[in-house]
């Protein structure tokens, strides 16, 4: 793999391969802005689907920073097979740091034959700390915004205002003697509720498919749990939840056709709210855009903000690596 450095400089940057993979995890683990989804044991799960080009950058022989990325012709991703990306770093650099880290990833990139680079941004509450050093650079850059997705986002530990139409669905629910269960049975969910329902109104598949999802549960099980709802042993419901330290996120949300008069979707979401979740700093409910981030489904947002969720926004950029040169001289 290539190595690449300038000027006699101390900063390395080299491609990800094999034998990184502890300095990898071992950043995920420390980075301000990471989350499990950044592990190489996540990452590669879908190996086969994209080229990796993801980069490790050292400093002094330390590697300091991460760029999860994938490659299509002469354009680098961060990353295609990720909710979110961008360069993944520790608390402790500071802001130069980051600017001169940043530089030579674009240099490496450029040297490797490479013309443009796509992020797009982790949303701002999956950080630890103040993480936006990335979005100054794609100020400095002249980075296109190609798409902005807004988040539907709760504080679980605040007092939510449910709107009426919620309440009255958790009272049908009650009624209607339901019961959540963090049973983790994907099977029954993938095959009996979100395959036929995505194939029905969407005529398309979920991301992940029921192989891939338990394989990541069993190698994340505190990180990536199912929730179900049940009438009876009847499985009516339920959302596949991916968990991270600042987060709780509903990847998946489905529900058999009677759904509305069970009220089985406001039941699975008050319950997690209020009780698995009520001390998670933030549950995103995710997006609701559809036409790369132009339009919005007022429906499904509509029952998003019932349960007192308001909106978050993730960017998308495209950046011109040519453009690396405006990154020079910025520090007086």
């Amino acid at each position: 793999m290539t190595d690449y450095t300038i000027n006699n400089s101390n900063y390395v940057v080299k491609f990800y391969e094999p034998s990184h993979y502890s300095h990898w995890n071992k950043l995920v683990h420390t980075a301000k802005n990471a989350t499990f989804l950044f592990h190489r044991d996540f990452m590669d799960y879908h190996q086969d689907r994209f080229q990796d080009a993801s980069v490790i950058v050292f400093k002094n022989s330390k590697p300091i920073a991460l760029f999860p990325a994938n490659k299509t012709e002469n354009t680098i991703f961060s990353h295609q097979g990720l909710t979110y990306g961008g360069l993944v770093y520790s608390l402790k650099l500071k802001f130069h740091t980051v600017l001169e880290i940043f530089k030579h990833l674009l240099q490496f990139y450029k040297s490797e034959g490479f013309d443009f680079l796509q992020i797009k941004q982790l949303p701002e509450i999956y950080a630890s700390a103040p993480n936006d050093e990335l979005d100054y650079l794609m100020f400095l850059l002249d980075a296109k915004l190609t798409r902005r997705d807004v988040l539907s986002v709760v504080k679980p530990a605040e007092e939510i205002a449910f709107s009426k139409d919620r309440k009255d669905g958790v009272k049908r629910a009650i009624k209607n003697k339901l019961i959540v269960k963090n049973d983790n049975l994907f099977d029954s969910f993938w095959n009996t509720i979100l395959i036929p329902n995505l194939k029905e109104k969407h005529q398309t598949k979920p991301v992940h498919s029921l192989q891939e999802i338990k394989l990541l549960h069993q190698r994340f099980p505190n990180n990536i749990k199912q929730f179900n709802v049940y009438q009876g042993t009847e499985l009516v419901a339920g959302t596949t939840v991916f968990i991270t330290n600042r987060v709780a996120h509903s990847q998946y949300i489905s529900a058999n056709s009677d759904k509305n008069k069970l009220g089985s979707l406001d039941f699975l979401h008050d319950y997690l709210l209020k009780n698995i979740f009520k001390e998670t700093p933030f549950f995103d409910f995710g997006i609701s855009n559809e036409n790369q981030g132009k339009q919005v489904n007022s429906g499904l947002l509509y029952w998003k903000e019932g349960f007192g969720a308001r909106s978050m926004i993730q960017d998308f950029y495209t950046v011109s690596i040519t453009n690396l040169e405006k990154l020079n001289n910025v520090m007086l």
